[in-house]
């Protein structure tokens, strides 16, 4: 009998966890981020590591950047993570320890990452990417590639301004974890593409609202109410930023 989870068993999940509407701009990025996690946890050869833990959580938070209310920010991802049975804590707990190790280690974690069989920082870091190295089935993913690409650029700065540097840094921990930098590249190029077409809808979003605004005030002003108040109409409804997604 097969008893595998199916994406809709993970969104029927979700759902049953938070409740409340999501807003229009960011309900399908919820839902492509579900159903990626899922597709890699029924997956055999995936194996959870602390640099994935990473890419989830850095993805989650630059994708949903300002979306309000913030308790409800944090209900989606709980969500999230509690529809594939899994606990939203290590998450965060795992993200953060790598992102701190990367902010005092700076360039000896990048060097390290290059040499994961002569690492000589710390003990969990060393586990996890020794394990990737010897794996000739490690599950690559484009959250992986997320991840790994925040923690070097939290670890050396200068990164992120020089390309080439970037290029051949990447290529090196790619040979020495034994996975496809051009792949990497691919999902990066895709990521920093989706970033810029979701801050884009922001931006028009804002604006429609805005304009919304100005107009229930000069109907305000025309029936002599004061401009400043607001009814319901105006408020950020479940199909604008603060309420489902695209």
């Amino acid at each position: 009998m097969n008893n595998v989870r199916t994406v809709s068993d993970t969104k029927r999940l979700f759902y049953t966890l938070h409740t409340r509407p999501i807003s229009s701009i960011y309900r399908r990025v919820v839902e492509e981020l579900m159903v990626e996690m899922h597709l890699l946890s029924v997956n055999v050869d995936f194996r959870y590591n602390c640099i994935y833990a990473l890419g989830v959580v850095s993805s989650f938070e630059r994708f949903m950047e300002g979306y309000q209310p913030q308790p409800d920010k944090v209900s989606i991802f709980n969500a999230l993570c509690k529809a594939l049975e899994d606990d939203p804590q290590r998450y965060r707990q795992d993200a953060e320890r790598l992102s701190e190790f990367a902010r005092s280690s700076g360039k000896m974690l990048v060097e390290g990452m290059s040499k994961p069989d002569n690492w000589e920082g710390t003990e969990w870091l060393r586990e996890d990417l020794q394990a990737i190295a010897s794996n000739p089935n490690f599950k690559y993913s484009r959250l992986f590639a997320i991840g790994l690409f925040n923690l070097l650029n939290t670890a050396d700065p200068e990164l992120a301004n020089d390309s080439q540097k970037q290029d051949r840094t990447l290529k090196q921990i790619c040979d020495a974890l034994h996975f496809s930098q051009e792949k990497l590249q691919k999902d990066l190029e895709l990521y920093r593409s989706n970033l810029e077409k979701l801050n884009q809808a922001r931006t028009v979003m804002e604006d429609v609202l805005t304009a919304d605004r100005k107009k229930q005030q000069q109907r305000l002003k025309a029936k002599g109410a004061d401009p400043n108040s607001q009814d319901d109409s105006t408020e950020q409804t479940a199909d604008t930023p603060q309420g489902k997604a695209p």
